[in-house]
């Protein structure tokens, strides 16, 4: 069952004058067609202005279309009773965690979401404890966000999302702002919220070591969806990901730069592991 499904979605952003005469009109989502399935792990990639984070504020119902469809979990966003349902079906974590969190402890920010849409307060601990439990940061539940680091701010603003128990997380770029580890740390958690907890993912993001472990890539230029497939599929194309000002994986690149120098190698490797049985199977054949 698809939990987002866009048909010809197209968002423009009018600007106006002071009398509220239209001076512009641009186009950041341009017949944009999506099925996502409940419980995948999707990605979508795009360089700065390409239209993915305008497609993120669409699945969490901030912005609604201009044309076309957008249903989520069933609902179509561009009606207004549905919007409260919509957000609780869809969690969002944006790219600077200290933007969502609003309480000077942990436990009771990751509180605040349950509790603004009625939960009991009994079960509010509940899924506060379990949430943080998710994330890896149970033994910071009474810390300062203050104290933290950015990684785990993160991870403190994804718990808040996750106690609220949506069927869906979009991340708009949630690990722009950190370093390596932190990077890591935040992307570890999204998968394990994917693989035990079946919530669906959508990561948005510009590092493309981030992806190669999501079921299937959306790559966004210009407002439209360009490029689609597995990871595999896509970073098998190197020269047309170049084409829209895209890199692919340092591990995916040595490959590609190898096989044009002559070496028998496949397109699309993605991970060192794989670069290095696919060397050893060459330098078997050349001792043979």
């Amino acid at each position: 069952m698809d939990i987002i499904k866009a048909v010809k979605l197209v968002h423009e952003y009018i600007r106006r004058d002071e009398e509220g005469n239209v001076e512009s009109i641009q186009t950041a989502l341009d017949q944009v067609d999506l099925n996502i399935e409940q419980g995948a792990f999707i990605a979508v990639l795009g360089h700065n202005g390409s239209g993915k984070s305008t497609l993120a504020k669409h699945i969490n119902a901030i912005l609604a279309p201009s044309e076309g469809s957008l249903w989520v979990d069933g609902k179509d966003v561009g009606e207004d009773k549905n919007i409260w349902d919509i957000r609780q079906s869809a969690g969002m974590v944006f790219q600077n965690p200290d933007n969502q969190i609003v309480a000077s402890i942990v436990e009771e920010d990751v509180g605040f979401g349950p509790e603004n849409i009625g939960v009991p307060t009994d079960e509010i601990w509940t899924r506060v404890i379990d949430s943080l439990k998710a994330v890896g940061m149970l033994k910071y539940q009474k810390h300062s966000p203050n104290k933290l680091s950015g990684g785990q701010k993160q991870r403190v603003a994804i718990a808040g999302v996750v106690a609220m128990q949506p069927k869906c997380i979009v991340l708009d770029e949630p690990t722009a702002m950190l370093d390596p580890v932190g990077r890591a740390d935040v992307l570890r958690t999204v998968q394990e919220l994917n693989r035990k907890k079946g919530v669906t993912i959508i990561l948005i993001t510009h590092y493309m070591e981030e992806v190669t472990q999501a079921d299937r890539l959306y790559v966004m230029d210009q407002g439209k969806v360009v490029m689609q497939g597995t990871p595999r599929q896509i970073f098998s194309r190197v020269e047309e990901l170049k084409s829209h000002r895209l890199d692919v994986p340092q591990i995916t690149m040595l490959a590609h730069e190898l096989r044009k120098e002559g070496l028998d190698l496949p397109e699309g490797i993605l991970t060192r592991q794989e670069l290095l049985r696919e060397l050893s199977r060459i330098s078997g054949k050349r001792q043979l």
